[in-house]
């Protein structure tokens, strides 16, 4: 691989203006297709198969025309009087009913008058005379007639507050123009010019995810002077962020192309941005400091250039691997979200390997002399006796060799004890009740919280398939002895049936729990619920499910939950090989899979601590999301492996060429160090710079992935492992001999590669590959 590298990144540096107009050709091209067929992204959180959507399925089946439950465009407008004040004063019935009037001149609105925005107290006066009407005439039909009414009522009991729903007239959520949540945000602003508190959510109005760049400038600007403190030199520090934003910007635009085809969440287009910004400056900083060091050893540039991407390249090559097989094989567990996730961030981890195996080497042929040109300072190591640079890497390194079992003992105690609040780790979905307090998702949820109840907003779908029942009678007895059985669990505000279809062989049942969708309380109750179900369709002769929102995100985290055993076993398992194949060794990959496991841990403790328990005041408690922790270890392992290949290979390539096992550790670090400091700090203030993001999914991720670098890179890469290495000297690098002879070779320390350019005829022009 170095040889066929070390060619690569020789061609692309003598041959650079072909390698430039290629990326220029690909960029305009890819981008002219992919912004042409782009469509509007959407959250969408499902997964085939979960208990919910099966329920959903019959209940479409009994009801057609029952759309999907997460691809329908609603929306709520909550109104509410000022303190001490009711909406049915006529002041504030008037200013509804401006409001009502101005939200049906938006675009999109159902065409069906019944369907339509309608007065929260005029409906719910109607609603109440109905249902009234319509129940017994005994005391306890009365007084259970009016609590149904109460439960679906969109006036509060008191009379301050209101809702008014509607679901647009599109195809999905996705259909539902910028353009329209504008105008609805207007007519809000209009009705609380009128005195009146007016916030909306729903799925149809999803907040916005900032993309401005502000998060991405102050790590750019951080990353910048990371690289000049490195380099010393302004044009090598643009360099790296250059490459790396060419990466990027090839990624957001396949993220663009596959909105084409397929649902793509709001908040993937920030993830592949943070991880591939991170790993783009990374792997070009990787490349251009070996660079500068094969500069010192020789005076033809092409030749430094093709050593550089042949030796540093083999390493981002290995490192971009374990990345991409950590997010891919987020697929792996078939949850289709997850899925655009980890192909997006992978999509942006591809790109930046090739910019920086290609793009960077033809940049450098274009500057030449001028690479480090604008140098404001320069390094100058000590030299030690042995003629060997003395730098603080080598300082560090020996200063861990002195005492390592007690290094060992103090990391492993320190991140264990980091993992302890993960003991109350608590997963739940995005919603409006999630979002930023200063949000109108979130204040719209908390007005319905505070005026109905936490549960008004939580509620569970019970469908009932009557058809095997005879008799009509005998059918809407049994819907009455389901829904009496469904009322009857703990955690239950009310339960009425709210539908039966037209030839009385379906029913359904509207469920109001208590507690919210994130409260463990409604996790009980759907689970009592499930495990009461073949009981009562025994004794009914009906087949019961349950759906409804808040069944499916539940279902979900479930099925997350239940996914992360299966994801880290193959990620492990496929990294731990390559690993293998490395490094030739087994002891290696299975330290540095237990010391990801440690930094993991550690990471979301503290993410725990900080998010959900809300330590510091930081931010505003809340459950984690649901698939935060599969996305953080997929993330995570690959940067983790980075760092483990970029300095262990330094040592193994030591260690092949006849150093100690000392020696070796001694001798990565003296070449390694410093850039792995470097690229650690980069992608920590990346991520760390995402936490100015008002989505709390992606302050979280920022937040944890940050933590994550520094934990794995300076706790675990830079003291556990050189550490343990200490202590097994040369056994280290143990490999049984039959594994050594069935594994590949790769050469990625370069040994072949100085075989090979030791031949006269090795640096010819013919020796160049095709472009």
């Amino acid at each position: 691989m170095a040889s066929l590298l070390y060619r690569l990144g020789r061609t692309a540096y003598r041959r650079w203006p072909i390698f430039l107009a290629g990326w220029v050709i690909i960029l305009v091209g890819f981008g002219t297709v992919a912004l042409g067929i782009s469509k509007p992204m959407v959250d969408k959180f499902s997964i085939p198969g979960i208990p919910s959507l099966q329920a959903q399925t019959m209940e479409q089946k009994l009801f057609p025309g029952t759309g999907d439950v997460q691809d329908q465009a609603s929306a709520t407008v909550v109104v509410a009087a000022p303190a001490g004040h009711t909406l049915q004063e006529t002041k504030y019935k008037n200013a509804v009913n401006e409001l009502i009037t101005d939200l049906k001149q938006v675009p999109q609105m159902p065409t069906d008058p019944k369907a339509q925005p309608v007065n929260p107290v005029v409906a719910s006066q109607a609603q109440t005379k109905q249902i009234l009407a319509a129940a017994g005439k005994t005391p306890q039909e009365q007084a259970a007639a009016k609590r149904n009414a109460q439960a679906l009522s969109p006036l509060s009991k008191d009379g301050s507050t209101g809702t008014i729903s509607w679901n647009f007239k599109v195809d999905s959520v996705a259909d539902v123009r910028t353009s329209t949540q504008d105008d609805v945000l207007k007519a809000l602003a209009g009705a609380r010019q009128d005195g009146l508190r007016a916030e909306v959510n729903g799925t149809a109005m999803q907040a916005t995810v900032d993309t401005g760049g502000s998060s991405e400038l102050l790590g750019i600007i951080v990353a910048a002077l990371v690289l000049f403190i490195t380099f010393g030199s302004l044009v090598a520090a643009g360099m790296p962020i250059i490459s790396a934003g060419v990466g990027v910007l090839m990624g957001e635009l396949a993220i663009q192309f596959a909105t084409g085809f397929t649902t793509i969440g709001t908040t993937t287009p920030i993830l592949a941005t943070m991880i591939g910004l991170a790993v783009g400056i990374d792997y070009t900083l990787f490349i251009l400091a070996r660079y500068r060091t094969e500069l010192q050893e020789t005076d033809d540039r092409s030749h430094a250039a093709g050593l550089a991407v042949g030796k540093a390249g083999s390493a981002v090559v290995f490192a971009g691997l374990t990345v991409l097989i950590a997010l891919c094989a987020l697929s792996v567990v078939g949850i289709p979200f997850l899925t655009s996730m980890g192909l997006a961030a992978a999509g942006s981890v591809f790109f930046a390997v090739c910019v920086a195996l290609t793009l960077l080497p033809a940049v450098l042929g274009l500057l030449k002399s001028k690479a480090f040109g604008g140098q404001l300072r320069r390094r100058a190591d000590k030299i030690a006796a042995d003629g060997r640079t003395t730098n603080n890497g080598v300082r560090w390194a020996k200063l861990l060799g002195k005492k390592p079992a007690i290094v060992v003992a103090l990391v492993v105690v320190v991140l264990g004890g980091l993992a302890l609040p993960m003991k109350s780790l608590h997963l739940a979905l995005p919603s409006d009740s999630t979002e930023a307090s200063s949000t109108t998702q979130r204040k719209a949820a908390d007005l319905v919280t505070d005026a109905f109840g936490a549960g008004r907003q939580a509620p569970l779908l019970v469908v009932v398939d009557g058809s095997q029942v005879d008799g009509t009678q005998q059918r809407m007895a049994a819907y009455g002895q389901v829904m009496g059985w469904a009322g009857s669990q703990k955690n239950v505000v009310n339960a009425q049936i709210v539908g039966v279809n037209a030839d009385k062989t379906g029913a359904q049942i509207l469920i109001t729990p208590k507690g919210g969708a994130d409260d463990q309380s409604t996790l009980d109750l759907l689970n009592a619920l499930r495990d009461g179900q073949s009981g009562i369709e025994a004794r009914t002769g009906t087949q019961v499910g349950v759906t409804g929102a808040t069944a499916v995100q539940t279902d979900v985290s479930s099925q997350l939950s239940s996914a992360l055993p299966k994801y880290l076993a193959v990620v492990i398992g496929l990294a731990f090989i390559l690993l293998m194949i490395v490094f030739r060794s087994v002891v290696v990959p299975l330290m540095a899979t237990l010391g990801f496991l440690l930094s993991v841990l550690a990471t979301l403790g503290a993410t725990v601590a900080v998010f959900q328990d809300g330590f510091l005041g930081l931010v505003e408690g809340q459950p984690i999301v649901s698939f935060m922790p599969i996305i953080l270890i997929g993330i995570v392992f690959g940067l983790a492996m980075d760092y483990q290949v970029f300095l262990v290979t330094r040592m193994r390539e030591a260690y092949v060429h006849g150093a100690s096992a000392r020696e070796s550790i001694v001798d990565g670090f003296r070449h390694g160090a410093r850039v792995v400091t470097a690229a650690a700090t980069i992608m920590i203030s990346v991520f760390a710079a995402f936490m100015l993001q008002s989505n709390s999914l992606i302050q979280s991720m920022g937040f944890a992935l940050a933590v994550a670098v520094f934990f794995d890179a300076f706790v675990v890469r830079m003291t556990l492992i050189p550490a343990l290495m200490y202590l097994l000297g040369d056994k280290a690098w143990w490999l049984p001999k039959w594994l050594d002879r069935i594994l590949p070779r790769v050469d990625v320390e370069g040994e072949g590669l100085a075989k090979q350019l030791a031949k006269p005829e090795s640096r010819d022009d013919s020796d160049l590959v095709t472009v």
